[in-house]
């Protein structure tokens, strides 16, 4: 009983103790006049604060002015295309990710140049190829290839197609102005004219030659014009000359007509039996 008696006292006495320094700092003398601290940026930090933001402000306002300036100058609007323009020349490249050179377009006063592995160009509307270009060949997929210049296109090796056509209403012409114009097939050369006429014309000697087949001339009506005529004479000699029907035989209008050793045809005039002599001058002087 005595101890917690004691403690009871000891706890009232330290109550006491906090009560009495309380009511003590409660009654101490306030000062009338508080000091301040003033917190933030003064003097020469200031204004180097101000100056840099002036800068900042600067900058941006001639930003903004160069900007319009160029979008002016180079016509950029949404309705109008992109224009590129150099005193020199315009040169676009195309990078790979290790920054290797992969394609080069270079638009230039005197050329245009593309420099890649394979160059195309393609239709707007699904996306057809319209040529491409490599080292291999260049392919042309447009439906018709038109060449308008005088001269034609040059080609300085063969040229490879299964069809050649003129256009509608247009004449076809192969010609060679002063070498051979040659036409070969293993299986056959066609020349065929449904609505026409078929001509050949030569300076000099029109070969017709098979070699192992025949010439087959096959029409209504095959006629050879300005065949020398030769004379019959119960002598058995021929005409010192070559004239025509009018002028060696007047009243002539049959003739016969005769091939000599050689191949040659000339005109006899007709009569009961052959005309035809092998000894006859247009034979021996052909």
């Amino acid at each position: 009983m005595d101890r917690s008696a004691n403690l009871d006292t000891e706890e009232l006495k330290m109550t006491r103790e906090q009560y009495i320094l309380a009511t003590q700092q409660n009654s101490l003398p306030r000062t009338e006049h508080p000091q301040f601290y003033p917190v933030g940026i003064y003097g020469w930090r200031k204004r180097c604060l101000y100056f840099f933001v002036l800068l900042l402000l600067v900058t941006m306002i001639v930003n903004l002015a160069m900007t319009i300036w160029i979008l002016k100058v180079m016509n950029f609007t949404v309705d109008s295309p992109l224009v590129l323009q150099s005193d020199r020349n315009v040169t676009v490249n195309a990078r790979n990710h290790m920054g290797q050179l992969t394609g080069q377009l270079t638009v230039g006063a005197d050329a245009v140049e593309a420099q890649c592995k394979r160059f195309e160009v393609r239709a707007s509307e699904g996306g057809k190829v319209l040529f491409s270009a490599d080292e291999d060949e260049i392919v042309i997929g447009a439906d018709r290839l038109k060449v308008t210049g005088t001269e034609g296109a040059v080609f300085g090796h063969s040229v490879e197609t299964p069809h050649i056509r003129a256009e509608p209403s247009q004449d076809l012409k192969l010609e060679s102005p002063t070498r051979s114009l040659v036409m070969e097939a293993p299986r056959g050369v066609h020349v065929n004219a449904a609505a026409g006429d078929l001509k050949a014309t030569c300076r000099k000697e029109l070969h017709l030659q098979s070699t192992e087949g025949e010439i087959f001339l096959n029409a209504d009506t095959i006629r050879l014009g300005n065949l020398p005529v030769g004379s019959f004479s119960s002598s058995s000699s021929s005409s010192s000359s070559s004239s025509s029907p009018s002028s060696s035989a007047p009243r002539q209008t049959i003739y016969e007509l005769c091939v000599c050793p050689n191949g040659k045809l000339y005109l006899s005039p007709a009569g009961a039996g052959s005309t035809c002599q092998s000894s006859s001058n247009i034979c021996l002087w052909s």
